[in-house]
């Protein structure tokens, strides 16, 4: 499994923005009130974090114990700590974007509103730094028996040079 790559993360910051700015301005253009964000979702944001985290540390534990550790634990793990980085990125995106269509309307907007964006900016942050850093504690060692091809000697009564 790759590691998730910055590129793509700011690729889907930048998708999540123009998302988010999109939507406000259909919202507006309808005649309908800017969408904000429930101040419950940064805290989910961060319930997420610390689960990708709690997940991601026994395999972390084990690697550097050099206790051998269930493959596909470590696997649910970085596949939690990668969708989690996916995740904060586009929230990261769509917060920046309803931040951004916000602060361009002529009038000032409401501070109940802004401090709902930056809050969720910054959680989905903290979502990314998280999930990287649990995708890192994922890393498992390379496998001996899988870096040097394996000399196999015949069964008995198997031919010396494999099957005629």
């Amino acid at each position: 499994m790759k590691r998730t790559s910055g590129g793509l993360l700011a690729v889907l910051a930048l998708l999540g923005a123009g998302a988010g700015f999109l939507l406000d301005q259909v919202l507006t253009a309808t005649g309908r009130a800017t969408f904000t964000p429930s101040l419950l979702l940064p805290v989910l944001l961060l319930l997420i974090a610390a689960a990708a985290l709690a997940l991601a540390w026994p395999v972390r534990r084990s690697v550097r114990s050099g206790i051998r550790i269930d493959p596909f634990r470590a696997l649910r793990a970085a596949t939690l700590a990668r969708a989690s980085s996916l995740l904060g990125a586009i929230m990261a995106g769509v917060g920046a974007g309803l931040l951004a269509f916000l602060l361009s309307r002529p009038i000032d907007p409401q501070v109940g509103s802004t401090v709902a964006m930056l809050a969720l900016i910054g959680s989905s942050v903290v979502l990314v730094i998280a999930a990287l850093v649990a995708e890192q504690f994922c890393t498992l060692p390379k496998d001996p028996d899988d870096s040097a091809p394996r000399d196999r000697s015949p069964e008995p009564g198997e031919p010396e040079f494999g099957p005629s």
